[in-house]
């Protein structure tokens, strides 16, 4: 049985407010704490966003009702409520800014939008950058130019993190992270789950996966599962929306990969706990850890999981280190020892605490 730090999980969506019918705060925090995750970020592209004083308010008094892990939540950046950045700061612990893809009026394409939130938003706190391809080099541009933390978020392209890497050798304030998906599958992996395996960024190929691996000691500096959770219903769609849940599998994924001798336990609590705390300025979770049975095989299956999409792409394959029990704050909250999905959690809602 391992003994390991409560994780850190710095990029999900949780689908509050408008989309609980897929994820809530009660749902998610419970799928966090199955997967060893005692502290999660929460996207705010959510219906309507994370970026004016009012919903993200609402959406903090849901969550402090309802999480049974800790939670932070990002706040928007929007072109046509930029002036409501300096009312937020105080209730997000980042600023999320979609350069790509995104669903919801957050994406920023213009350059006064993104000079204004870097001019804005406080240099305590992050920027993350949802950046693909050439706007990669537009979040590095931006660290050089206003020396202040930028963080690139689920870095999938050898060209990517090759860019980051010559970026770090400069000495520029860049950190970012790869997600499990981008990881452990890639476009070989698409035929094979069909609309499971669409998401933003799309998997990519076997030598952009090789190039992560090869970073993974080196220019990484987290992983974060960009949980992204829809009903199997909504993926069969004739569109269906882009997105796979993580936050329960990306444990046992990585935990088989130290057991194959791909990565070392004290690189894994690094990328999960350490950097994830020290870039994010996230505060200390007291006597706060998880057991792990790092020995039983098992099958990743759909029926066992707490998120409520119930579903992972994931689903059917082996592998080694099961989340046994969580204790937050000397509190234990989880135990996969109990029968069923629902008493798994021994903690009432509410338990987590909101950040900041």
């Amino acid at each position: 049985m391992l003994k390991l730090p409560g994780l850190i999980d710095v990029h999900t969506h949780l689908r509050t407010p408008g989309g609980e019918h897929k994820e809530d705060f009660a749902s998610g925090t419970a799928a966090a704490l199955a997967g060893g995750i005692t502290l999660i970020l929460a996207m705010p592209n959510t219906n309507p966003p994370l970026a004016t004083l009012s919903v993200l308010e609402a959406a903090r008094q849901q969550a402090q009702r309802s999480i049974y892990c800790d939670v932070g939540l990002f706040a928007g950046a929007s072109p046509t409520l930029v002036d409501q950045l300096p009312l937020l700061t105080n209730r997000a612990v980042a600023l999320k800014i979609y350069l790509n893809e995104t669903f919801g009026p957050l994406r920023v394409e213009d350059l006064p939008t993104l000079l204004a939130c870097c001019r804005r938003w406080p240099r305590t706190k992050v920027i993350a950058l949802h950046a693909e391809g050439p706007n990669v080099a537009v979040g590095i541009g931006l660290a050089a130019a206003f020396q202040r933390p930028i963080h690139l978020c689920h870095i999938s392209r050898k060209d990517e993190i090759e860019l980051i890497a010559a970026a770090k050798r400069q000495g520029l304030p860049v950190t970012c992270e790869v997600t499990p998906h981008h990881l452990f599958l890639t476009q070989a992996d698409a035929p094979r789950l069909g609309p499971l395996a669409d998401m933003r960024p799309r998997l990519a190929e076997q030598t952009d996966q090789a190039a992560l691996w090869e970073h993974l000691d080196s220019t990484i500096d987290c992983i974060a599962t960009d949980h992204a959770p829809h009903t199997l219903a909504e993926k069969a769609a004739a569109t269906p929306p882009p997105g796979v849940p993580g936050l329960e599998t990306s444990l046992p994924l990585l935990l088989t990969a130290v057991k194959e001798k791909r990565l070392s336990l004290d690189r894994l609590i690094t990328l999960m706990h350490t950097n994830p705390k020290r870039i994010f300025k996230l505060p200390d979770q007291p006597d706060t850890y998880i057991e792990v049975d790092s020995t039983t095989s098992y099958i990743l299956d759909n029926a066992d999981l707490q998120t409520k999409c119930g579903w992972t792409p994931f689903a059917g394959m082996t592998v080694k280190g099961r989340v046994m029990g969580v204790v937050l704050r000397g509190q234990p909250v989880y135990n996969a020892s109990r029968s069923s999905k629902e008493n798994k959690i021994l903690a009432p809602a509410g338990t987590g605490r909101l950040l900041p």
